[in-house]
């Protein structure tokens, strides 16, 4: 029996271990191909034969009509910025008004939002870019943040699970001591939900930032200098681009998954509190 369940934990490593190189190899592949001095496909050799930052130096300081990094990025950072801080506003108020306010057709409303989040978001793609045609949003970063942020409040369900921890009896007191439904929410709650607010900030970051249909859809003037990153990498897989530009597209796969890496090191912590706190009552 003892030998029999070490075999099967052997067996269970074995095979987790596998899993996991199936997942590191592509990742692997893509650093190691961004650091070749050779600019298009090398599918002779895993690593590269000549070891070079060229590919990184030409993304960064060389932008022209078919790559400009610089611009790609600042124009993601500032449309996840900005989606960041009204999305996470928006869950957090709906999450604390369904979790924390009795009010009439409370369950209903919730009931509804659940059945709209079973549809994927991509049967609105049209509706959604004439909507923006109309209002003279397409082609434009404004456009592209309403579309994100929008509907964001219909994610509240693992906050509402986390403020549903809070206990009851703290807001009770502050209302008798004369706090509105407002006071009690920034100074009450927010404070004691500190992880979950950082679950929110980090999931409201992440949806533009690795987005690439809404932007394809809403940034269709092929104005390179408009682009978001994934547009722009994108692009540079055509195949009339790709041997002159992959491995500039594979040094800005790597420079893009950077900020995710450093954002989720930080608030690793609070990010695993905020997911299994609002996974208790959700």
């Amino acid at each position: 029996m003892i030998k029999r369940k070490t075999v099967r934990v052997i067996l269970k490593h074995l095979f987790l271990a596998l899993l996991v190189l199936i997942w590191l190899v592509p990742i692997i592949w893509l650093v190691v191909t961004s650091f070749s001095a050779y600019n298009g496909r090398n599918t002779s050799t895993f690593f590269p034969t000549e070891w070079s930052i060229t590919q990184y130096v030409k993304l960064l300081t060389g932008a022209d009509t078919v790559a400009n990094f610089p611009a790609w990025f600042m124009n993601t950072l500032v449309v996840a910025i900005a989606n960041c801080v009204v999305s996470s506003i928006f869950v957090l108020m709906v999450a604390y008004a369904f979790a924390c306010m009795d009010f009439r057709g409370s369950k209903g409303l919730q009931n509804l939002s659940v059945i709209v989040n079973l549809f994927p978001g991509v049967l609105s793609m049209i509706a959604v870019y004439f909507v923006l045609k109309a209002l003279g949003l397409t082609n434009s970063h404004l456009g592209l943040i309403l579309v994100y942020s929008g509907g964001s409040g219909l994610g509240y369900l693992i906050a509402k699970g986390f403020f549903g921890t809070v206990p009851k009896a703290l807001q009770e007191a502050a209302k008798l001591d004369g706090a509105s439904e407002a006071r009690c929410f920034f100074q009450v709650v927010l404070p004691m939900s500190r992880p979950i607010i950082v679950y929110t900030i980090i999931n409201s970051f992440l949806v533009p930032w690795m987005d690439f249909v809404y932007a394809k859809m809403i940034l269709n003037a092929g104005v390179s200098s408009q682009w978001t990153v994934a547009i722009g990498l994108y692009n540079m897989l055509d195949k009339s681009l790709i041997n002159s530009y992959f491995g500039q597209f594979c040094a800005g796969g790597v420079l893009v998954s950077i900020p995710i890496s450093i954002l989720y090191i930080i608030m690793q912590k609070f990010y695993v509190e905020g997911v299994t706190g609002g996974a208790v009552k959700g």
